[in-house]
């Protein structure tokens, strides 16, 4: 999924940047509400994250400005303005949520999986789609980075559960119950393995981990999500 950083801290913008990014999602930075504009004509983003002082402008502004154009746009505010009156007007433009500085930057990770977890689910339709990875479950077809990819029907079904289930431990035998399927046919552990292994030779490419073994446990899928 696409994040807009729009911060004019140049360091906390490259710490949001640079968390964001290592989570596995594509993540263009502003250092104002010109280049953020500019940025959001060219293409969508599923969220915004948004200080609310920025040196030409407010993020207020600009909120209202990416809502008329793209309402479900997700917005988070970023401001040093604990006033209840700010982040009323906030969430009256529409936004999802308002972090206050300083604050912990593992607390806002989880913020933002939680929010573009619930915006995947909210969205519908039969895919999965990381601005990387995309995944059509009705057709059976892939891509990574613009290349399309083949999966086999198994593969695609252990896709399935795991991007229905981000960031949630599934132990392997939770993992064989839900692929046994209709007609009763079993897969045993070494398949399992099997398919495992090879969806990671097909999605982790370019080293980015899309799917965590949780040792003695099962695996988690990370992709798109927080490590």
């Amino acid at each position: 999924m696409k994040i807009l950083v729009v911060e004019d801290d140049r360091l906390l913008n490259t710490t949001l940047c640079y968390n964001l990014s290592a989570a596995g999602y594509v993540v263009d930075t502003a250092l104002n509400r010109s280049i953020a504009s500019h940025l959001c004509e060219k293409q969508d983003y599923d969220l915004i994250v948004l200080d609310v002082n920025l040196p030409d402008g407010n993020g207020f502004d600009f909120c209202r400005e990416v809502k008329e154009r793209r309402p479900d746009t997700a917005v988070i505010f970023l401001t040093a303005n604990d006033m209840e009156s700010d982040m009323l007007r906030g969430f009256e433009l529409g936004a999802d949520d308002y972090v206050t500085k300083p604050f912990p930057m593992n607390v806002f990770q989880k913020k933002v999986s939680a929010l573009l977890a619930r915006i995947r689910r909210q969205s519908g339709g039969d895919c999965y789609n990381d601005g990387n990875l995309f995944i059509n479950f009705s057709d059976m077809t892939a891509k990574l980075a613009g290349e399309t990819i083949y999966f086999t029907p198994m593969e695609y079904r252990i896709l399935k559960i795991f991007t229905k289930n981000p960031q949630i431990v599934l132990i392997r035998q939770v993992l064989l119950e839900k692929l046994w399927d209709i007609d009763g046919n079993f897969v045993d552990e070494h398949a399992l393995t099997a398919a495992i292994s090879r969806i990671r030779n097909k999605i982790e490419t370019g080293g980015s981990p899309y799917i965590k073994t949780v040792y003695g446990m099962g695996y988690m899928w990370i992709g798109g999500g927080v490590n």
